[in-house]
């Protein structure tokens, strides 16, 4: 390619069409729609208390006594083992989500982790305690992956870019919780000083078997359905206050329908060669799996390895003061995914990419230079210098491929291959994640410092990649995002159809009231 991939400049069509004359937050429906949804984003915290609950049991010496100090390959096995059920899970996900519905699914797998966390919880033995954590990952794989389809699905349009991204950054907010817990209940002189983080880790799920029962489905999933009528009492009840006649919600109504319809008449049979049977489909698959590998090999992998190397090489090596630096980290990370989350409206998804991989190469250049003299020197500035570096790195990282790689890649996927290309963006995450946890240790004991050139080169190869192939996506609709992929005839073709159907021009001045309450 001859230079960047941009888009004409230019609001979303439906920006004209959003009441501003009172803000969000003083609207009682969005404010509504947005509980419902902090309610999906639970999920995700769910799946960072649980790795991270994992980190802090091995520093207790009950858990390790309640099952015979696990090393080697068994406490390989306890660590892994969740993975192993979410990819045992991976393949039925789609096919739930788009035959059930994506908000059945979130409650099916908030279930099992219901039943999964009282075993672990009551667990005599780690045999017991292994089937448990795979009955976590089984579960929380049907969660994770249909709770974002969800909120992407139906958010409140000019809000649904920020909760989305929010959704992956609440991984940390669920980690920095269990890491708390473990810590709290380190004193506890019984088995209950791990059962409790156990007991706690089943309470988002609970909340959402509760609750989830009166979240919408998404209307996309209801019109893909034939179930219109539902999804335009949803829209138009969360949307405009209940006006079915509303511009915002007739326009949303028939984008939306004209949106699945092109995608059928395009690929009437819709499976896994759909991801690659179109030129567009190629160039999404193309985007989202290079985010994917980049979100696991941008150097991330190693920081907390190498960390807890400096600390010793510099004389810190209190286990207390590690775990006070390493939750520091955490909380850094959420503060910065969540200011990418807000920000990425105004500033834009390929800003932000490139402003995170141009970061993350000065600064992990800058962390390579003052490890190395600290190895090679003894150096103790260079070994601070080092820790300071790894900060402004995660920082740099954390305000996009904490963010944006769920919501970015759910809005460039169209409606009938959503749940499809996000089941393969998550299977290319957990690859990426297995190649952490098994290769790394090996290329850092064989190569040590010099291993960090490798993701040098690396980052290098990503700010390459962001500036030529990521397409600015900001302010438009899901369908208009998706079509874009496809040429700009094909997002003009769907707008304008909309327009058309839904007769805006014509209505701007209707004010017509239908009080509709949603069936859920």
């Amino acid at each position: 390619m001859g230079g960047p991939t941009t888009v004409p400049a230019g609001g979303a069509g439906y920006a004209h069409l959003i009441d501003n004359s009172r803000p969000w937050w003083r609207n009682s429906r969005i404010l509504l729609l947005n509980f419902w949804i902090s309610l999906l984003l639970l999920t995700s915290s769910a799946n960072g208390y649980d790795g991270s609950m994992m980190n802090g049991l091995q520093s207790l010496s009950q858990w390790n006594v309640a099952f015979n100090n696990p090393s080697g390959g068994k406490l390989g096995l306890l660590n892994a083992i969740q993975n192993i059920g979410s990819v045992a899970g991976l393949p039925l996900t789609p096919y739930m989500a788009d035959g059930m519905g994506r908000k059945f699914s979130v409650i099916f797998g908030a279930s099992l982790v219901i039943v999964a966390t009282a075993i672990q919880t009551a667990s005599q033995s780690v045999n017991m305690f292994i089937g448990a954590r795979f009955l976590i990952g089984f579960g929380l794989t049907f969660a994770t992956n249909s709770a974002p389809l969800l909120v992407t699905e139906v958010a409140f349009p000019s809000q649904r870019a920020p909760v989305t991204s929010l959704y992956n950054t609440m991984y940390f907010l669920g980690s920095i919780i269990a890491a708390w817990t473990t810590f709290g209940t380190f004193n506890i002189p019984s088995s209950w000083a791990w059962r409790v983080p156990s007991v706690i880790q089943g309470v988002p799920s609970v909340l959402q078997v509760a609750l989830l029962w009166f979240v919408p489905e998404s209307p996309r999933w209801l019109i893909s359905k034939g179930r219109e009528e539902q999804a335009l009492n949803i829209l138009a009840y969360y949307h405009a206050n209940g006006n079915r006649h509303d511009p915002l919600v007739e326009y949303e109504f028939e984008e939306i329908k004209a949106a699945i319809t092109f995608d059928r008449e395009v690929a009437a049979n819709v499976g896994w060669l759909s991801l690659i049977r179109t030129p567009g489909n190629r160039r999404r698959l193309r985007v989202m799996v290079a985010i994917g590998f980049f979100s696991q090999w941008s150097g991330n992998g190693l920081t907390s390895y190498y960390l807890n190397k400096v600390f010793d090489d510099i004389g810190i090596t209190n286990p207390t003061i590690q775990l006070l630096f390493n939750g520091c980290l955490s909380i850094w990370s959420l503060i910065l995914g969540v200011t990418g989350s807000l920000l990425c409206d105004k500033a834009g998804r390929r800003g932000i990419f490139l402003t995170s991989t141009i970061g993350m190469l000065v600064f992990w250049t800058l962390q390579t230079i003052c490890f190395a003299i600290d190895v090679q020197t003894g150096n103790l500035a260079a070994g601070h210098a080092v820790i300071a570096m790894i900060f402004l790195y995660q920082g740099f990282y954390g305000c996009a491929f904490v963010p944006l790689i769920v919501s970015y890649t759910l809005e460039i996927l169209p409606f009938p291959i959503r749940a499809k290309g996000y089941t393969l963006f998550s299977f290319v995450v957990y690859i990426s994640l297995v190649f952490n946890q098994y290769v790394n240790p090996i290329a850092l004991a064989a190569l040590g410092w010099k291993y960090y050139l490798v993701y040098l080169f690396w980052l290098c190869f990503e700010v390459i990649f962001v500036y030529f192939f990521v397409v600015e996506t900001k302010n438009r609709t899901l369908e208009e995002t998706a079509a874009m992929f496809d040429g700009d005839a094909t997002v003009a073709q769907i707008s304008e159809k909309a327009v058309a159907t839904a007769g805006i021009a014509h209505k701007a001045d209707e004010t017509v009231e239908h009080e509709t309450k949603p069936e859920l």
